[in-house]
C-alpha cells in the first residue's frame, strides 16, 4: 500500500505519551492492517491473563526471597473451585473455602500467636500474571521503606481464586490490625499486568468498598515500585495513627513534595 493512500493522523506525535490506541492512521475509513493486528494480539493477551493459573509454590518462593524476615507464607484457597466458578460466582471468590479456614484457625490457635500488625495477602484476582511480575519486587521495595519500624508481620497469604474482599476474611483469622491485598486488576488493552493495592484497617467479613484504600495501575509502564511503596507507607502509617482506612482517609503522601518543589499545592490535593 503506496504512502499516498495510507492516511497520517495528525496527533501521531501524542502517541509517545500514552500507550492508549490515539492517532492510529486510517486507509479509506478503516483501519490500517497493523493496527487491527495489534488490537487483536492485546484482547489475546487480556484474555490469556483472566484465565492464566497462579503459581502458588513459586510465588511462596518469591515472597520469601523478597522479605526473608517474614515468616513462611500460607498457601489458601477461595470458596471457588476454579476459573469458570470463579468468573461465574464472584461470591465465592471472596471467601474461604474450609480446608483454609481450618488451617488459618489451627495455626492462631495451635501456635498460641498473639495479633499482628500487618498481613499481606496475594491473590491473583483477574490477572495471575500481574502478581506473578509485580507482587515480590514491590514487596521487596516496601520492606526496604519499613526496615527498622516497629511491624509485626503475619505470614503472606496466598490466595488462589481469591477477589479483594477475601483479604478480609484471611486478616480477620489471622488476627491483623492491618491487610493489604495485592490482587491482579482487571486486564486492559494495554495493561494485562495491572497490580492493585487495597488497605483496610480491623478486617473481618462483612465490610465494603468505602472501608479500603486503593492504590492501583501498579506496574512499571504505570506506577513504578518506589512510587506506590512510598504510597502506601504513608497509608499505612496513617491508618495506624488514626485506626481507620476507607473514605476517612485520604492519600496526601505526595502534597508536602508537591508544594516544596512547586512551590504551590495543586488543587486536587
Amino acid at each position: 500500500m503506496s504512502d499516498a493512500i495510507e492516511q497520517s493522523h495528525p496527533w501521531q506525535a501524542l502517541r509517545q505519551f500514552t500507550p492508549a490506541r490515539i492517532a492510529l492512521g486510517h486507509t479509506g475509513v478503516s483501519q490500517l492492517t497493523a493496527v487491527q493486528l495489534d488490537f487483536q494480539l492485546a484482547h489475546a493477551r487480556a484474555r490469556d491473563a483472566v484465565h492464566l493459573a497462579l503459581d502458588p509454590e513459586g510465588m511462596k518462593a518469591a515472597l520469601a526471597a523478597a522479605w526473608p524476615e517474614a515468616p513462611p507464607g500460607l498457601l489458601l484457597h477461595s470458596a471457588a473451585a476454579d476459573r469458570n466458578v470463579y468468573l461465574q460466582r464472584p461470591d465465592l471468590g471472596r471467601r474461604l473455602d474450609a480446608p483454609s479456614r481450618a488451617l488459618l484457625a489451627a495455626r492462631r490457635s495451635g501456635a498460641g500467636e498473639g495479633p499482628c500488625d500487618l498481613a499481606f495477602v496475594v491473590a491473583d484476582g483477574l490477572s495471575a500474571l500481574a502478581v506473578a511480575r509485580h507482587a515480590a519486587p514491590f514487596l521487596e521495595a516496601l520492606r526496604a521503606r519499613l526496615t527498622g519500624q516497629p511491624w509485626v508481620l503475619a505470614p503472606p497469604a496466598i490466595v488462589q481464586q481469591g477477589r479483594v474482599a477475601i483479604g478480609d476474611e484471611v486478616g480477620e483469622l489471622l488476627g491483623a490490625k492491618l491487610v493489604v491485598v495485592l490482587i491482579g486488576e482487571r486486564p486492559g488493552l494495554s495493561s494485562p499486568d495491572s497490580m492493585g493495592l487495597y488497605i483496610t484497617w480491623a478486617p473481618r467479613v462483612g465490610l465494603t468498598d468505602e472501608s479500603r484504600n486503593c492504590i492501583s495501575n501498579l506496574r512499571p509502564a504505570g506506577l513504578g515500585y518506589g512510587d506506590a511503596a512510598a504510597r502506601l507507607q504513608y497509608l499505612l502509617e496513617e491508618a495506624r495513627r488514626r485506626q481507620l482506612t476507607g473514605i476517612g482517609l485520604k492519600d496526601e503522601s505526595g502534597a508536602a513534595e508537591a508544594v516544596e518543589n512547586g512551590g504551590r499545592r495543586p488543587f486536587l490535593l
